[in-house]
């Protein structure tokens, strides 16, 4: 599983493109950290609208500054979050940014019964708090006319289809999904005029079992046409 791939390199055409590398979080201690439903939010946060000081993600997320700050320290020292070290302009304000990157968390087969309720209730927040995004901002969408709107109502694409795979083809999609957004990331001075941040979450699961023989049941399958 991937959080948030992160190649800082410019896509195929611009630059020569530095090997990709992902990290496995391994530790205990750093998924508990990555777990707190108020660092997710923070994170989230920071990622869709870019650095922040505390005193900004605490008025953002109902927080107080106190607790901004102290998440911000212990997102630090896992490596989520960093200080923007590039003058501001705001004086002697602290400024965080989210640390991009491929992290990636160990199978399920690796995890100790404790990291899988850890991971359970990472995963948990994390998927309800994506969905609640998407709506609300769906929602918030005006589409354009021609007396107006935001051309990027329509920015809202997703598919739900089914295919017969086997583990290791299953796993071989995955690193090609993975590829295929680092192959569109680049530096922010390579981006051009009018991008956006756009929120990218892949999910995929091996449907349940068939029924047994002996209670055979009917068998249908309905999938939408990808978008």
């Amino acid at each position: 599983m991937a959080q948030e791939p992160g190649a800082t390199d410019s896509p195929e055409g611009r630059t020569a493109k530095a090997p990709h590398t992902s990290t496995e979080l391994s530790d205990l201690a750093t998924l508990k950290a990555l777990a707190q439903p108020r660092r997710q939010r923070m994170l989230q946060h920071l990622t869709v609208h870019g650095p922040a000081t505390s005193a900004t993600l605490a008025r953002a997320l109902g927080l107080n500054t106190g607790a901004t700050s102290y998440h911000l320290r212990e997102l630090a020292r896992y490596g989520f979050v960093e200080e923007q070290t590039e003058a501001t302009g705001h004086g002697r304000e602290r400024w965080w940014r989210a640390v991009p990157g491929d992290r990636r968390f160990p199978p399920r087969s690796r995890q100790s019964p404790e990291m899988r309720l850890v991971m359970d209730e990472l995963n948990h927040h994390a998927y309800a708090a994506d969905l609640e995004l998407f709506e609300q901002l769906q929602l918030q969408a005006q589409p354009q006319t021609d007396a107006g709107g935001d051309p990027w109502a329509d920015a809202f694409p997703y598919s739900r289809g089914s295919i017969r795979l086997t583990l290791p083809e299953l796993r071989a999609f995955f690193e090609e999904y993975i590829a295929l957004l680092n192959r569109y990331k680049r530096p922010e001075g390579d981006t051009p005029p009018g991008a956006r941040t756009v929120l990218t979450r892949f999910l995929a699961f091996p449907a349940p079992d068939a029924a047994p023989a002996s209670h055979p049941e009917p068998h249908n399958r309905t999938e939408s046409d990808p978008s």
